[in-house]
């Protein structure tokens, strides 16, 4: 039942902002489970999860970044060594790397786990990155830019 619980809420947090132990309490018991706000408690701290700044403001639960700190890094240095532009429209946002390193700049781009971004999808040289609006376009790309020109700007704060 643990189990099926703290997939329940890993999936809860995914769908949807939940600010509060309280509320995703309130959630999980929607979805049937009996729950204590001890047991809410036990299972944020056994799942690692975080809070992070939120899309309306606040903050939210989130999964934690599971990657080795020694790869994530290596991405973002091969990342910042291979992006050649950023452009934005709409929704969209493109990356132009060098060839060959769409690929593993993509997965850096990933490994970010910014909030943001929809999802990636990378050719040879060319990632394509989806937002939900044209704000969030222009504050993505403005945020790689500065990742890419400035070595030592967080890649998880940028």
């Amino acid at each position: 039942m643990k189990s099926k619980r703290q997939e329940a809420i890993l999936t809860l947090i995914e769908r949807q902002p939940i600010e509060t132990q309280e509320e995703l309490a309130n959630a999980l018991k929607r979805e049937g489970y009996r729950v204590t706000q001890a047991t809410v408690s036990r299972d944020i701290r056994e799942l690692h999860l975080t809070k992070a700044p939120g899309e309306a403001g606040g903050y939210r639960y989130r999964k934690p970044i599971r990657r080795e700190p020694a790869v994530s890094d290596r991405l973002i240095r091969i990342l910042r060594d291979s992006l050649v532009e950023v452009t934005h429209a709409g929704q969209m946002i493109v990356v132009k790397t060098l060839s060959g390193s769409a690929n593993v700049a993509g997965e850096a781009i990933d490994t970010l786990q910014w909030p943001e971004i929809l999802g990636t999808i990378a050719g040879d040289n060319t990632i394509f990155i989806v937002v939900r609006d044209a704000e969030e376009a222009r504050q993505v790309s403005d945020r790689l830019t500065r990742l890419a020109e400035d070595p030592k700007a967080p890649a998880q704060y940028s």
